[in-house]
């Protein structure tokens, strides 16, 4: 079975997925994933899906429990480089992804975080 590599950018993960995910995949990179969150204290969590083509409602339910997880463990997650099929299917299963948020790209993907971490830093010094 293939893994899904997980890269480190300072204290954000960043997960590019490149190959077809199936059940056991999805499971394994679940548990990758938290365990690299909780030994590393990732603050964020990047999924790229640039590579996705076809997007169903099982892979909107991975995206949205890995989301999940990473929120539990004090992370957010953002998952950049959806095409425009992907979103409009997505939109037409009724998979509204809650609690993911998205950016177009990896680098507003960044930026997002880097904005949310100063929004709450900001919000606990008042």
């Amino acid at each position: 079975m293939d893994r899904v590599p997980i890269l480190k950018l300072g204290d954000i993960l960043i997960v590019s997925i490149q190959i077809d995910l199936q059940d056991q995949g999805v499971l394994a990179l679940q548990e990758d994933l938290a365990d690299k969150v909780v030994a590393t204290g990732a603050r964020g969590v990047i999924i790229d899906i640039t590579a996705v083509e076809i997007v169903d409602s099982f892979i909107g339910r991975m995206l949205a429990t890995i989301a999940a997880i990473s929120r539990m463990l004090d992370a957010e997650t953002v998952v950049v480089g959806m095409r425009p099929a992907v979103a409009i299917t997505l939109v037409e299963l009724g998979l509204s992804l809650g609690g993911v948020r998205t950016a177009l790209n990896l680098e507003k993907g960044v930026a997002l975080l880097n904005h949310l971490e100063g929004a709450q830093i900001a919000t606990a010094v008042r």
